[in-house]
């Protein structure tokens, strides 16, 4: 019985392995996909996003992260002074600056 098996599985014709290209290929066509789809637009928004943040300045009307609007009345390298009312100056970290409004 089992040199039957072994004959049996002897004579089954052999297929051609699959080269290591074509078994990546799904791989690399899903990589390509989230690279297009997600990973590049991602990468334009953060370049324009630090491009804004980089243009600044005093007297500019700004909207934060925070959802708070107020004009700069001060700048540094990493955070910013925003005027929000009359008697009321807040600090915040540069970078939760979200839009620059038209005054």
């Amino acid at each position: 019985m089992l040199f039957e098996t072994l004959l049996f599985a002897a004579g089954a014709p052999a297929q051609a392995p699959a080269s290591a290209f074509t078994g990546f290929m799904p791989l690399i066509l899903i990589f390509v996909i989230f690279y297009f789809l997600l990973i590049r637009p991602q990468q334009k928004q953060a370049k324009e996003h630090r491009k804004m943040l980089a243009a600044l300045k005093k007297g500019d009307r700004v909207t934060t992260s925070g959802g708070i609007i107020g004009t700069i009345i001060g700048l540094s390298d990493k955070d910013i002074v925003v005027k929000i009312s009359d008697n009321c100056n807040v600090s915040f970290v540069r970078g939760s600056v979200t839009a620059v409004l038209k005054n």
